[in-house]
């Protein structure tokens, strides 16, 4: 068995399949791919220009998926244990919900909003719109940590008593938030930052952040 997931470690959604992986023990070789300039046949295997894109060399061509949530759907059920998906219909549901609201308006505010400005902006040799950062930090984003905050309540985990993709998701996008140079003000969201601190601690996350440091260090210092 190979898998290859295609795709630049500082993506969220990068972060999202290796989680899963690692959640799941699963090896993996990660191939880098820079969405901003990837190889000219990349669009062959992911027809939107996005990353992450899986490859099972298990199968015989064409053995590609695009899209982190199409891949973290197929790893569940290719390796169902321990399961990332409530059995329940509607606590899988609601962890469908908290995945597509990560992956929406979470990647769009932390991704757009903050994490391009700070990060990728630094690659590219462009100068930080702070004013965008601002109006993310102030007006885009509070909204959105209040309705968590809600959400999660006195809870580890975001449905039910287990850890889902759910939490994959969202934990993923608050990586993004923490490598931007920001975090969570706990006097005035103290549920969401302890659950965020209690999902960054699991071993599948810490393994695959500390991979990132290097990246991430190199774009501060450039």
């Amino acid at each position: 068995m190979a898998l290859i997931v295609y795709g630049s470690p500082i993506s969220p959604f990068v972060r999202k399949v290796r989680v899963v992986l690692a959640e799941k023990g699963v090896e993996y070789t990660l191939d880098p791919v820079n969405p901003f300039a990837p190889p000219p046949d990349y669009v062959e295997i992911s027809p939107l220009k996005r990353i992450p894109v899986l490859r099972d060399t298990d199968l015989p061509e064409p053995n590609t998926l695009p899209d982190s949530s199409v891949i973290s759907d197929y790893l569940e059920r290719k390796f169902p244990t321990p399961a990332l998906y409530p059995s329940d219909n509607y606590l899988r549901g609601r962890a469908l919900w908290f995945e597509e609201y990560a992956d929406s308006i979470m990647a769009q505010n932390i991704g757009l909003g903050l994490f391009f400005e700070r990060i990728v902006k630094k690659f590219m040799r462009r100068e930080c719109d702070e004013a965008v950062v601002t109006t993310t930090l102030t007006e885009k984003l509070p909204p959105l940590f209040t309705y968590l905050e809600k959400e999660i309540g006195s809870r580890d985990f975001l449905v039910g008593s287990a850890f889902s993709i759910a939490d994959v998701a969202l934990g993923t996008m608050f990586v993004n938030f923490g490598h931007a140079g920001e975090t969570i003000d706990a006097a005035c969201w103290p549920n969401l930052a302890r659950y965020v601190a209690g999902i960054h601690a699991r071993p599948s996350f810490k393994s695959v952040v500390e991979d990132e440091h290097p990246i991430i260090k190199a774009a501060r210092a450039a």
